[in-house]
């Protein structure tokens, strides 16, 4: 497979809508540490995040749909509304959910530790989009906490 420079080697890369993608972009670099990898004027960006990590950054716009008369409606989630939640991996969650805090972050689940190992906490940015950073504190078999392995 050839080496794109504008895509990162991530397997799933998230596309997020903003209404202002431009303070989206600031806000997510300042409060949740993301780097912006590339910008496409004030339209969207990619960020990155961690060794591999990356997210989109889109306006709210309407396209067409090729098989369909009816548009589709890209927009950010109405307040109250959770249609997804980005997990995001992180080396020191107490120490990122202090910076999300500071940066305005509205914290839905303050840091806690859980039987699968992890520790977490979940927040949502300016435009309401459900983000968890979770840091791995264990090495717990799925079975040790109630799952079962595929």
């Amino acid at each position: 497979m050839p080496v794109n420079r504008t895509m990162p080697p991530s397997t799933v890369i998230p596309v997020l809508v903003y209404e202002d993608p431009s303070e989206a972009i600031d806000w997510l670099c300042d409060a949740f540490g993301f780097t912006l990898r590339w910008r496409a004027g004030e339209h969207g960006a990619q960020l990155g995040i961690g060794d591999d990590g990356a997210v989109g950054i889109s306006e709210r716009r309407i396209a067409p749909v090729l098989e369909s008369s009816d548009p589709t409606v890209f927009r950010p989630p109405r307040r109250g509304e959770v249609s997804h939640s980005i997990l995001v991996r992180v080396d020191d969650v107490d120490n990122h959910y202090a910076r999300a805090r500071q940066g305005g972050a509205r914290i839905v689940r303050p840091p806690e530790d859980f039987a699968f190992g992890e520790r977490q906490y979940s927040a949502e940015d300016i435009e309401g989009h459900r983000w968890t950073f979770s840091q791995s504190i264990a090495d717990v078999a799925p079975e040790d906490w109630g799952a079962t392995s595929a």
